[in-house]
């Protein structure tokens, strides 16, 4: 005898059967026609092998029989069993009366009264075709043979239905703790939800809501203890909306966070919150509070679409009157030079005589230093990549005129003309924005995360609202640590974008385009995928197969590489697949230990395995594409032991100190997108 589960779902009427055959004492054995319909009592079958021979071990070739669809309607006789050949036969069958099928004896029952009804969960509308299926189409099943769906309205009506012989509406199966009852021959055990979740079933009129930051643990205990318990909340991160700050200090009285509110009411903190829940107050706290309808005076939800940018980040460049003067009136148009044509440009003469000619300036000096200063706010460009502006026939472009630009998607149209934020700032702006989306909208553990919610999010149109600070960016100006910072997270930043406007690469030549065309501007020059991981982060090393270094001698984004590799670097780095590194966003007081915790993580996981029978390593791919990085094999594994567990560390130890032969395997890769 075995025990087949009947788990109830949210709403009381909702059944899973978790078996798909499950022996019965005697001679029967039940088995449902497909993983389609394993919650639908009224598809089960009772199968007798011919002869009254029973088959213990129910697999492939033990019964060869050929699944039939049965439906017991309120009379209790089934019409229209569909035979393999896809025709009718209009005979009426009673319950309990048996059918021959290729040698093989079927019995109609009726289900136990005991049993829930099933129904569809709350807010899905389940319904099926009523016409026939497409020819040639079938379902596939294990050795047993085939047969096609039911084709008639008695399959749209099998769940509205529902089964002869259970209990009125009013009378649905309810207990109020796990219990059991026994069918003849088959144990049935009913689980419901635990006592602690009756604070999911009150209906609540009211409004939780709670202030955050990026990257705080209250916050995250906070949000983790909501979500447990299928609490709705409002989130107000003081990253994401700094305008709201004002508004927490004077509901709380400071600026500490999370902060809590039952409605208009302050609750208080994690401790606040962990006290109310061990001491049993919590739900009629919840129940108290939350039963009328929210006031107006409660916080009230972000609002998707509204900017609340201060005057300072709407601060106008002090070049932008004198660049718009020349946008329109520099002779601006192809020219041809050194055998070329060079598209969108003027030279250098032309755009000192239109500066003292509409500036008054009389000397050209003067207006040479103007230019100079244009360049060095990336506003124009020299053609070729030459530093300094000069008077006479050099050829220079605007920035919204490069021939990168329509593949940058932080460029929308036109240039930004607001005067270049801080760097430092901007990073960090980017990291809390980025944290926060992690926070909403990936999974816990972070390797799943949902593209088409932060696509739709207030926090992603921040985000792209905010890359559109990096086109005039002075990234000179960063530390080492801080330009290590920016890069990595604005690589894990770029894949989420890229993912949401181009789509997951869905091979070789596509994961080719996806890291090389998709492009921001950045401090007035490009930045692919490609040439922040090996151009910046790399130390400007040739890509895996690559036979060029991302940027040659006379690149102005050369002066932007890192100055030494660190190969932890590969670790911090997500590109959106499902053998990736889990992604995260970095901060420059901590980038060391961050990283190797980063490192501790991927190889704690599935990054190594150790085989001490075999003497066989086997890792990840990532080491074999920069196997530069990483050294020789031996030395590589020597490193790689400060980043292993006590287990995998000395299975990998006691490999290395015999001094035989180490074979290293490396993994497949699963490109397919960490969704």
């Amino acid at each position: 005898m075995t025990e087949m589960e009947l788990l109830n779902g949210e709403d009381d009427n909702t059944t899973v059967i978790t078996n798909h055959a499950v022996p019965i004492a005697g001679k029967y054995k039940i088995v449902p026609l497909d993983d389609d319909d394993v919650s639908d009592f009224s598809e089960l079958l009772l199968v007798e092998k011919s002869g009254g021979e029973v088959a213990e071990n129910f697999g492939e070739g033990d019964v060869e029989v050929k699944s039939v669809r049965i439906e017991v309607d309120e009379s209790e006789e089934v019409e229209e069993v569909e035979r393999v050949d896809g025709g009718f036969e209009n005979e009426k069958l009673a319950v309990g009366e048996k059918i021959e099928v290729d040698e093989m004896t079927t019995t109609v029952i009726s289900p136990n009264s005991k049993l829930p009804k099933p129904e569809a969960p709350a807010g899905v509308v389940y319904s099926r075709s009523q016409s026939a299926p497409e020819s040639g189409v079938g379902v596939n099943m294990p050795a047993i043979g085939k047969f096609f769906r039911e084709k008639s309205s008695s399959l749209s009506s099998s769940i509205t239905k529902g089964l002869s012989t259970l209990k009125d509406e009013s009378e649905r199966f309810r207990l109020s703790k796990v219990t059991e009852f026994n069918l003849s021959g088959v144990r049935v055990i009913v689980k419901t939800k635990n006592e602690d979740d009756e604070v999911d079933r009150v209906e609540f009129k009211g409004q939780i809501s709670f202030f955050s930051r990026s990257n705080c643990r209250d916050c995250s205990a906070v949000r983790h203890f909501l979500r447990e318990r299928n609490l709705r909340y409002v989130e107000i991160n003081i990253d994401v909306f700094p305008g709201r700050e004002k508004e927490l200090i004077e509901r709380a009285g400071s600026a500490s966070v999370p902060q809590i509110f039952f409605n208009e009411k302050l609750v208080g903190g994690l401790v606040v919150l962990n006290s109310l829940r061990n001491s049993g107050m919590l739900e009629q706290k919840l129940k108290d509070l939350l039963s009328r309808k929210c006031p107006a005076s409660a916080p009230s939800p972000p609002v998707y679409g509204f900017d609340d940018r201060s005057e300072e980040d709407e601060r106008m460049d002090d070049m932008v009157g004198i660049v718009r003067v020349l946008r329109q009136k520099l002779p601006i148009q192809d020219r041809m030079m050194k055998m070329k044509i060079v598209k969108n440009c003027f030279s250098g003469t032309e755009m000192v005589d239109a500066i003292m000619k509409h500036y008054e300036v009389s000397d050209r000096i003067k207006a040479v230093e103007i230019g100079k200063k244009l360049v060095q706010k990336h506003f124009i460009h020299n053609v070729f990549g030459e530093i300094e502006f000069e008077d006479g026939n050099h050829y220079y472009r605007f920035l919204e005129h490069e021939t990168f630009i329509p593949r940058c998607f932080n460029f929308r149209g036109s240039p930004n003309d607001i005067e270049p934020k801080d760097a430092a700032m901007v990073s960090q702006r980017l990291s809390k924005l980025m944290s926060a989306i992690l926070e909403s909208y990936a999974s816990d553990d972070r390797q799943h995360l949902d593209y088409v919610a932060i696509s739709n999010s207030e926090e992603f149109r921040r985000y792209v609202n905010l890359v559109q600070d990096l086109q005039r960016l002075n990234i000179m100006s960063l530390s080492p640590d801080e330009k290590l910072v920016f890069f990595l997270n604005l690589f894990n930043a770029m894949v989420i974008h890229a993912a949401i406007r181009i789509g997951h690469p869905g091979g070789v030549v596509d994961r080719r385009s996806f890291n090389s065309d998709f492009l921001y501007i950045i401090g007035g020059h490009h930045y692919s995928l490609n040439d922040i991981r090996n151009g910046i982060l790399r130390a400007n090393r040739r890509a895996p197969y690559s036979l060029v270094k991302p940027f040659g001698g006379g690149d102005r984004r050369l002066e932007m590489a890192l100055p030494k590799m660190n190969p932890l670097i590969h670790f911090g780095l997500c590109n959106g697949t499902r053998s990736s590194p889990t992604v995260r966003f970095f901060t420059p007081k901590a980038i060391e230990s961050e990283l190797r915790h980063a490192a501790r993580e991927f190889f704690q996981k599935d990054g190594i395995e150790v085989n001490l029978a075999k003497r066989t390593v086997h890792l990840t791919r990532i080491i074999k594409w920069f196997d530069m990085d990483f050294g020789q094999e031996k030395e590589m594994l020597k490193w790689l032991m400060k980043y292993l567990d006590a287990t995998k560390a000395g299975l990998l130890t006691h490999l290395l100190a015999d001094g035989g032969s180490v074979n290293v395997v490396y993994q497949k890769y699963d490109w397919s997108a960490n969704i």
